[in-house]
């Protein structure tokens, strides 16, 4: 298995050789060459797997015996995987399902993925990650400074998944003062020697913005050894897609039914792998985007215009992790719509890049889009407050302000016979403020994260500046 990158002009390399570096040289993302293929009988073998053999069963086909040995990835899956990391379920939930789901009506579930740590979904992928790194750092005898942009819940979760690893130093960038209170001192409270953040002035675009700048100065990055673990990175991307199979598996009896996906969506990166999902042979009917205030991807799945509105035009929400108008990830999704045709993909990007829009209903590339099975929808405050409220109400569970959007768009297209999994985004701990609005009453915490916010705060406040924050990692390199 070999990784090619959309804009065509990097070599092919394999999953470790991708792994620490995030963008690939020429700007483009990585994508699997060819799409492995999981037939009835891969699906009927995968019935009645634990998460960890299930990870295994999938993830051993985007990795190479030769690069990664079987029992090697088998070890670390099995160090990721386990319910003393994943315990902060809901309750009567079994930790050891790791991503258990909650019915809430029939043919209405959630799909629980932030039991971990940070409780986020991201730390669904980031433990993996977290592992990996060390793995492939030690083999290869070598060092990283990871290089990280976050809304809110990829900071922490590559924070807490790369504490103490050896070799790994971590440079993350948030939006100052743009986070939740929770968010921020799950971050800034961490006191390990190799945890940095860097607080921009601006919005998560900005710092976003940064992140690829530096990556994209090829004689830096390769002398500090830049490296990532935003959605950009491949190996995140990969680990997600195991939750879309152990959710299928788990609401289905047989392979002939389908299943949608209801995604809250900021970066794209999440949905992207229900995408991946789709194309390796998982049944899934529909994959829902749901976006907040932030819509920009709800109206490309409704007109075929890409436009991103820049930082002036990114509304800042109750649902932060989604306040984002670039989507780093869209770029894997429009690779396979337009054929993978990768001096299309350079024409495209080029016109993001320089602030401007593509529209790919005038190309004639939109009237596929129904074929990969998306659909979209957006949400504002007024409607994730009423289905927070619904929720707690009708079901007796409370969410967050982030699975509260998806749930909403969700309800809004669902079809009748069609099971449809909600993407859980975060505990609701995680918005208090939010929650309080809408409830009135604070939201539970796991006891280990009680007083959090009272922690001392370690953090360094930066104007939007590439060449301050380049000096800033070499100083601390």
């Amino acid at each position: 298995m070999k990784y090619i990158s959309t804009r065509g002009q990097s070599p092919a390399l394999t999953f470790s050789e991708i792994l620490l570096g995030g963008l690939a040289p020429d700007g483009g993302l990585y994508m699997p060459e060819t799409y492995p293929q999981f037939s009835d009988d891969d699906l009927n073998a995968m019935r009645g797997m634990h998460y960890r053999d299930l990870a295994f069963t999938i993830l051993s086909r985007l990795v190479d015996e030769s690069d990664i040995p079987s029992a090697d990835l088998r070890t670390i899956i099995d160090k990721t995987y386990r319910a003393e990391v994943y315990g902060f379920t809901h309750a009567g939930q079994n930790a050891d399902d790791i991503t258990p789901t909650l019915k809430l009506e029939d043919n209405l579930y959630l799909l629980s993925l932030s039991n971990g740590p940070t409780l986020a979904f991201k730390d669904m992928a980031m433990q993996l990650l977290g592992n990996l790194f060390e793995y492939v750092l030690a083999k290869k005898g070598e060092t990283t400074n990871i290089l990280g942009a976050t809304s809110g819940d990829t900071g922490s979760a590559a924070e807490y998944a790369m504490r103490g690893k050896k070799g790994v130093r971590v440079f993350m960038l948030s939006p100052h003062g743009k986070m939740s209170r929770f968010q921020t001192a799950q971050m800034f409270s961490l006191q390990d020697d190799n945890i940095f953040n860097i607080a921009i002035k601006g919005v998560f675009d900005d710092a976003q913005d940064i992140v690829k700048a530096v990556s994209n100065d090829i004689a830096f990055k390769a002398q500090y050894k830049i490296g990532a673990v935003n959605s950009i990175n491949w190996g995140r991307i990969a680990a997600q897609v195991v939750y879309y199979f152990k959710g299928y598996l788990a609401v289905t009896k047989e392979n002939t039914q389908k299943v949608s996906f209801a995604v809250p969506s900021g970066n794209f990166g999440n949905v992207c792998a229900g995408h991946i999902a789709r194309m390796i042979g998982l049944p899934i009917d529909q994959l829902v985007v749901a976006t907040n205030e932030n819509d920009v991807l709800d109206e490309f799945f409704k007109t075929g215009v890409y436009r991103p509105r820049g930082s002036a035009n990114t509304y800042q929400t109750s649902s932060p992790s989604m306040d984002i108008s670039k989507a780093s990830n869209f770029e894997r999704f429009v690779f396979d719509l337009v054929g993978r045709d990768s001096a299309k993909m350079r024409e495209l990007w080029h016109k993001v890049d320089t602030g401007g829009a593509f529209d790919l209903k005038a190309e004639g590339y939109f009237s596929q889009v129904p074929d990969y099975g998306f659909a979209s929808g957006s949400s504002n405050h007024q409607n994730r407050m009423q289905t927070i409220r619904h929720t707690h109400h009708t079901y007796g569970v409370t969410i967050d302000t982030h699975t509260a959007d998806g749930l909403k768009v969700a309800i809004e297209l669902r079809k009748p016979d069609v099971p449809m999994l909600v993407l859980e985004t975060a505990l609701p701990a995680k918005f208090e403020d939010a929650i309080v609005e809408a409830l009135g009453t604070v939201p539970e915490r796991p006891a280990i994260l009680k007083g959090l916010e009272g922690l001392p705060q370690r953090s360094v406040v930066m104007d939007g500046d590439v060449d301050a924050v380049k000096a800033f990692i070499v100083s601390n390199t």
